[in-house]
């Protein structure tokens, strides 16, 4: 087949898609000067693409494939495929929302109260149906950027913005009054692409391995040596995939176990081992769980 057309999308979400997929087994050469970053697989093509944009390229068949928020796909109502669901963000692995904030000393406590006020957002078509569905009166207009800025300058009453955690909004003035959306990053298609059996194919592969690379961010590996009496009280403690790995350590009566469990727990879990009788504890990171 022609190499497949994947689009990265270039701005917040790249350097962490980049890093996602050198996780998953593709090693990409992007410079700050070029819209084409290379890959070492001759199946695949890059580009970097606007997330805002890139569903509207997939729909149109200009890429095969691409990843970009679940918001943006909803915002450009494009006829595309989800082939995945990708939670993470520039800073975190969690999804991003999609706020209705009005200013801290605002007496508008809910949308309802916006009737006839002005909001200002990037997130236009979204937003107008949001208000149209609860027969809210608003005039939406759209911000090319610092949207937090413009409620305290005067230029709107309401903003609807994407945030994390919140803390962005909150220093400038802002409280948030309603979640209208929550988003994540999804691998996306266009259908014709999926209907091609080596295309889909390719989009198969790439989609197992960025979903076992994200599982991958929240687990380790806990590999130790523990002695056969001790050995069922130990696998009572360990949570694992199915079940954990156990072999005999040679002309000995010590087994070596090994598992793959959830990161934030091991600080509580190692102490428990130790005094259980477990050795020699080595906690490694993952690239992919699948």
């Amino acid at each position: 087949m022609n190499p497949l057309r994947l689009g990265i999308p270039k701005g917040s979400l790249e350097q962490t898609t980049i890093e996602l997929l050198r996780k998953s087994g593709w090693r990409i050469g992007a410079t700050s000067r070029s819209y084409f970053p290379s890959i070492d697989d001759q199946e695949i093509v890059c580009s970097l693409v606007r997330a805002q944009e890139m569903s509207r390229y997939v729909e149109a068949g200009s890429l095969d494939c691409g990843i970009t928020g679940k918001d943006w796909t909803l915002e450009n109502g494009s006829n595309v495929e989800v082939v995945c669901d990708l939670v993470y963000s520039k800073a975190s692995f969690r999804p991003t929302r999609w706020v209705l904030a009005v200013a801290m000393d605002s007496p508008v406590k809910s949308s309802a109260g916006l009737q006839g006020k002005r909001v200002a957002t990037e997130l236009v078509r979204f937003t107008n149906r949001y208000f149209a569905e609860r027969s809210i009166d608003v005039q939406v207009e759209f911000s090319w950027g610092a949207t937090e800025a413009k409620i305290a300058a005067g230029l709107c009453d309401a903003i609807v913005e994407v945030t994390e955690t919140g803390s962005t909004l909150r220093a400038n003035g802002l409280k948030i009054i309603e979640d209208l959306m929550e988003s994540n990053p999804q691998l996306i298609a266009s259908p014709e692409a999926l209907a091609d059996p080596s295309r889909r194919r390719k989009i198969e592969q790439i989609s197992i391995l960025l979903q076992g690379a994200l599982r991958a961010e929240a687990q380790v590996g806990l590999k130790m040596n523990v002695k056969k009496d001790s050995l069922e009280a130990i696998i009572a403690m360990l949570p694992s995939i199915t079940a954990p790995t156990v072999a005999d350590l040679y002309g000995t009566d010590w087994m070596s176990v090994e598992s793959v469990i959830t990161e934030s727990i091991v600080r509580d879990l190692i102490p428990k081992l130790v005094k259980a009788g477990a050795k020699g504890i080595v906690e490694y990171p993952l690239n992919k769980v699948i």
